[in-house]
């Protein structure tokens, strides 16, 4: 699994890279707030450890927007600031657990373990739209300017990541993620698959979205102009 370490402490920093990379995790570390959210987005993480105090932003203000944004992505907040309050506000802004410095790895582990056994769930209720397109995940229903259909279930939360991302590459790894988890073998064709479903979807309901290909790397849902 791909872990995203959005931290400034070196020391820190290092530590973990170590320990989890022997633990079997790759880890890409995003030292600021600024570019944590891009990060999030664009990079099929598993999980992300994420300081509270950051340069620039601080690590709450980042989750919020991530969270707006529709990333669901697990995270555990790691932070010197243990009160009570602190932990509420963290865990209030989207946080799936809260660590306070100094910590044990075993700790962090055994919350890492924790936190990836819970089941993420897609986006329910609220609409997504974008470019003349309107897709409601927990219906699995898009309308387009020329009518309605419903998805499949990985139709449907395949086309939620590129509507929440128009103009962002995205790449294979990040889609495979979101679509069939962590733990799954999928057959790489599998994606090509999906993604010529959705494109003949998009011609049927009269859309002017296009999803484009960037070779080696991935996907990127474009609009008019940008074709």
């Amino acid at each position: 699994m791909r872990i995203l370490l959005i931290e400034d402490d070196t020391e820190l920093i290092d530590s973990l890279t170590y320990q989890l990379g022997k633990e079997g995790f790759s880890v890409d570390v995003c030292p600021e707030a600024s570019e944590g959210l891009g990060y999030m987005t664009g990079g099929g993480y598993g999980l992300v450890l994420l300081d509270r105090m950051l340069p620039g932003m601080d690590g709450v203000s980042l989750l919020k927007d991530a969270r707006r944004q529709g990333n669901d992505t697990p995270v555990i907040v790691l932070t010197a600031m243990g009160q009570l309050d602190d932990r509420i506000e963290g865990l209030d802004a989207g946080a799936d657990d809260y660590i306070v410095k100094p910590f044990a790895f075993g700790e962090l582990m055994a919350r890492i373990r924790s936190v990836c056994r819970r089941p993420r769930t897609m986006s329910l209720d609220r609409e997504i739209s974008y470019g003349g397109l309107c897709l409601y995940p927990h219906g699995k229903r898009l309308s387009g300017p020329g009518g309605e259909c419903v998805l499949s279930r990985r139709e449907a939360e395949l086309l939620e990541a590129f509507l929440r991302n128009p103009g962002r590459v995205l790449t294979r790894e990040a889609l495979f993620l979101k679509v069939w988890g962590p733990a799954v073998a999928v057959e790489d064709g599998n994606l090509d698959n999906y993604i010529h479903f959705l494109r003949r979807r998009l011609r049927a309901l009269g859309s002017e979205l296009r999803i484009a290909t960037v070779r080696g790397v991935g996907y990127v849902l474009e609009g008019e102009e940008e074709q």
